[in-house]
């Protein structure tokens, strides 16, 4: 296995953060001030997957209550395809009433077909 195959993406856990801080109201510069950094350094853990020191990630998942199971753990082990991956990180940050939406929207395709 090679170094990039062992290093974990950022960025569905940066989409989740993004949701939850937007979720609770929240500007990047208003959480950026709750965890001592500057707003750009949020912008681009939300934005581009970068990696947060240890302690910030800690803060911040603890701070928005978000898991980091689904993100390490996402595929069950098996090798996925990069487009399942996200589509599984947009579902699990999805609330109840956008699930059943999507749900409606995806039987309505199935059953066209």
């Amino acid at each position: 296995m090679n170094q990039d195959e062992r290093r974990f993406d950022f960025h569905g856990l940066g989409l989740a953060l993004k949701r939850a801080r937007e979720e609770k109201g929240w500007t990047q510069a208003y959480v950026a001030e709750l965890v001592d950094r500057d707003s750009r350094t949020i912008m681009n853990i939300e934005n581009k997957g970068q990696y947060p020191s240890f302690d910030l990630f800690v803060k911040l998942i603890t701070m928005f209550d978000v898991s980091v199971d689904q993100f390490i753990h996402a595929d069950g082990g098996a090798r996925s395809s990069s487009c399942r991956k996200h589509i599984d990180v947009l579902l699990n940050s999805m609330n109840e009433k956008e699930l059943v939406v999507i749900e409606a929207m995806l039987l309505k395709q199935s059953a066209s077909k």
